[in-house]
């Protein structure tokens, strides 16, 4: 994976997470998190619009850096939703569009298990700071519109409906997060496996629930059925993909 933290963006992240957790969130100043980071108050402003936008900076230019990967396998042909223009709904046969998403889910899962000292120290501070859970969960989000609109655009047109695209997006940021809030409360752990795992699941789930269903009488399919699973908060990635596979088959 390329770095996705440029050298401001980085000092900038290591500096506002270092004063948060010795000063506290509050006690910290825009002021003091530019004058650690070495650049001038103009300059942070000019990059990042507040104390919680810097926080998770890294996060930015990582998001950017997975919607350039999904880009590359999405194909030419297909016009998308909001453009009103259906010129056809091209595809790429040789592009797993699945895959695609868990590739870009696992380049996530890398970036934060190789900033190990940021990545822990930003979690502590998560802990105890609600406005940037909040801000977190918004990030999640942004990730799980990334996935769902590249689905859209790339899978086959019998497996490209919206429900479909916006569970399986769901679905695998849900599990890559429990594997990593895991990892982030026992960094010990290796779990790039278990994750490999978890989307190998999700991935054969999605298939097996969007295969051709019955017909009726008449020739017509029969319509679908929109499950949706809810798992304890506290529960592992096992039982996030056993309940999601459950739901699709």
């Amino acid at each position: 994976m390329t770095a996705v933290r440029t050298h401001t963006h980085a000092q900038a992240v290591d500096a506002a997470v270092d004063l948060f957790t010795r000063q506290g969130y509050e006690g910290t100043t825009v002021e003091e998190i530019a004058d650690a980071a070495k650049v001038s108050r103009a300059t942070f402003f000019r990059r990042f619009r507040s104390k919680e936008d810097v926080v998770f900076a890294d996060h930015e230019l990582l998001l950017e850096e997975v919607v350039v990967m999904l880009a590359a396998t999405r194909p030419d042909a297909r016009a998308s939703e909001e453009s009103g223009h259906d010129l056809g709904r091209g595809w790429d046969p040789d592009v797993d569009p699945y895959l695609e998403v868990c590739r870009a889910a696992r380049m996530v899962f890398d970036h934060h298990v190789g900033q190990r000292e940021t990545s822990l120290a930003r979690y502590a501070l998560l802990q105890q700071v609600p406005a940037l859970r909040d801000r977190e969960l918004i990030t999640t989000h942004r990730y799980e519109r990334a996935f769902t609109h590249y689905l859209r655009d790339t899978l086959p047109p019998e497996r490209s409906t919206s429900t479909a695209s916006i569970a399986f997006a769901a679905s695998v940021v849900a599990v890559h997060n429990a594997i990593l809030r895991r990892w982030l409360r026992t960094p010990s752990l290796e779990l790039r496996p278990e994750l490999e795992e978890a989307f190998a699941d999700l991935r054969r789930a999605a298939v097996l629930g969007t295969a051709a269903g019955p017909a009726a009488d008449d020739g017509t399919p029969v319509t679908r059925r929109v499950v949706v699973t809810v798992v304890e908060g506290a529960a592992g990635p096992d039982e996030v993909a056993r309940a999601v596979r459950e739901a699709l088959v």
